[in-house]
């Protein structure tokens, strides 16, 4: 994955109704290394990694490059959203377009917070690079995720196999 070219970054907070999309900062360490340790988080995503190595690997601020948003919620962590630029994506129809990925605390899961985060970044992202189609890939088994790429506007362009799984590639076209 690379970025997204000549965007300002960090752009100002991004304020939803209940959230802030921020840059992430050194006090998200433990909430990124959380995520990353989860098994719930990582069920359709290859599995958890190991906390010792993430505690000794992880930087001060953690995840610090464009695209990379912290989501939080009254003050705290609760997930990050990630828009990068898929140059290396396994499926032609992604490469070269922006991909959205997200991830969140199993805490903050079903209550909309995904939905109302990835909305917010994805607005973003129409007003500073408009006329740019995003991609999202995920495990079709992975039924909370489908249902959300759905509602944010993505559409399926294939259905492959990797990573021992069923993988469903969606597409939303650039905002008109």
């Amino acid at each position: 994955m690379s970025d997204l070219g000549q965007v300002a970054w960090p752009p100002e907070p991004i304020r939803t109704e209940r959230l802030v999309l921020r840059e992430p900062e050194a006090r998200d360490r433990p909430t990124f290394i959380e995520l990353l340790a989860s098994p719930e988080v990582h069920t359709y995503l290859g599995g958890p990694r190991p906390r010792d190595e993430l505690e000794r690997e992880m930087p001060e601020v953690p995840e610090q490059w464009l695209g990379s948003f912290v989501v939080e919620l009254d003050g705290a962590m609760i997930g990050q959203i990630l828009l990068r630029r898929a140059a290396g994506h396994r499926r032609p129809a992604a490469v070269g377009k922006a991909d959205l990925g997200y991830l969140f605390l199993p805490k903050a899961w079903g209550q909309g917070y995904a939905a109302e985060a990835c909305a917010a970044a994805l607005d973003w992202f129409d007003g500073v690079l408009p006329g740019e189609p995003v991609v999202l890939t995920t495990q079709s088994a992975n039924v909370g995720s489908m249902r959300l790429a759905a509602k944010l506007g993505f559409t399926e362009v294939e259905r492959f196999h990797a990573w021992d799984a069923e993988q469903w590639l969606g597409l939303r076209p650039p905002a008109t």
